[in-house]
């Protein structure tokens, strides 16, 4: 086979085809440390990715896919929107050129936190999805998902991969002491995350409750709201039909369920973005007595301020996964950490273009997992 590399990028952005057994794979990667293509051991093709002067995406492949399998691979760096159109762009021009199936392997999903109604917006994951059906894509592989139910969203297949083994193997070789550790859920709607990785470390488990934690499943979504008044109309519903009035919710001052004093704290999360949240537990599981704390998640999106907000806060290291760039979060805060998830989808890629089951990279995943 092979070996040779052939790389085309024009504005920052990298593009390439590779071939095993004479089916071609499309890659865009936008990190250099992100190349499962590299474990395949394969050869890259030739394609173009850029932007024209109006900002308008374009897309030239350089050699004949008709009839053939590819893979477009993906992340999702911090401009979404344009990562997404490359995506749609690549994928309907290798439709038109005739490709027999086009698989997209984005380790990060998009707009996955949008996935359920919240007041008078919309399901945008749900949009997102119907998107890339039309735009050709024929079969998706991802890593955790924000919500399972995403994959109703696709009318097509989605392997949904898991880093939880990758993150617990970095705990048992990177974290001195861990069995001295416990496991914390940074907010009861992620106890079964962090019940998952309790159970597998045999560690203890703690849940953190209370006013300075937000579910997802607290938040309003305006669907009890009134309709505006309007001469001749009122509000109360059909006359003489009175509806029972459900009770604001109140949350009780923060608590942390579990004993963590002496103890290595490690909060888990499938993504980590704006770091508030995960600053103020680590402030408060400092007041209950632990004297290490590690936040871990599958995404490192760390918008905004967040390298500063981590740098400056009790959190001694956050551990996530390259599905996502952030090289220049690194440098501006070392107390992140990276972990290589690159090998996993390698191996996913190399089983569907050979037609093997993809149970192996499911072996002892569980619901909640």
């Amino acid at each position: 086979m092979d070996d040779s590399w052939a790389s085309y990028s024009q504005g920052g952005h990298s593009s390439c085809v590779w071939t095993i057994s004479c089916v071609r794979f499309c890659l865009f990667t936008l990190t250099p440390s992100f190349s499962p293509c590299r474990r395949l051991g394969v050869e890259l093709g030739k394609s173009v990715v850029y932007q024209e002067s109006n900002r308008e995406t374009r897309v030239d492949v350089k050699e004949s896919v008709r009839g053939q399998d590819i893979f477009i691979i993906q992340t999702i760096p911090r401009d979404v929107n344009t990562a997404i159109m490359e995506l749609l762009v690549m994928a309907y021009a290798l439709k038109t050129n005739c490709a027999k199936n086009i698989i997209g392997v984005i380790p990060y999903f998009p707009y996955s936190k949008q996935c359920k109604m919240r007041k008078r917006g919309s399901i945008v994951c749900k949009l997102l999805a119907s998107m890339l059906a039309k735009a050709g894509l024929t079969h998706i592989i991802t890593m955790d998902l924000h919500q399972k139910e995403i994959q109703g969203f696709f009318s097509f297949p989605v392997d949904n991969l898991r880093a939880s083994p990758f993150l617990l193997q970095y705990i048992q070789e990177e974290i001195p002491d861990y069995r001295n550790a416990i496991i914390v859920a940074k907010s009861p709607s992620a106890a079964k995350r962090a019940q998952s990785y309790a159970e597998r470390l045999r560690l203890g488990l703690a849940v953190m409750h209370g006013e300075a934690q937000c579910s997802e499943s607290d938040m309003a979504d305006g669907r009890h709201s009134p309709p505006p008044l309007s001469s001749g109309r009122t509000t109360s519903g059909h006359p003489g039909l009175e509806l029972p009035l459900m009770m604001a919710k109140e949350k009780p001052p923060i608590t942390v369920v579990g004993d963590v004093g002496g103890r290595i704290a490690i909060i888990v999360d499938d993504i980590i973005d704006d770091v508030e949240d995960f600053v103020a537990a680590a402030e408060i599981l400092k007041e209950r007595g632990a004297y290490k704390i590690y936040i871990m998640a599958t995404h490192g999106l760390l918008s905004a301020e967040a390298p500063r907000l981590i740098e400056e806060s009790a959190i001694d290291e956050v551990v996530v996964t390259n599905t996502v760039p952030h090289e220049v979060q690194k440098l501006q805060c070392p107390k992140i950490k990276t972990v290589d998830v690159s090998m996993i989808l390698a191996e996913a890629i190399r089983r569907i273009h050979n037609g093997e089951s993809m149970a192996y990279l499911f072996r002892n995943i569980t619901v909640d997992d």
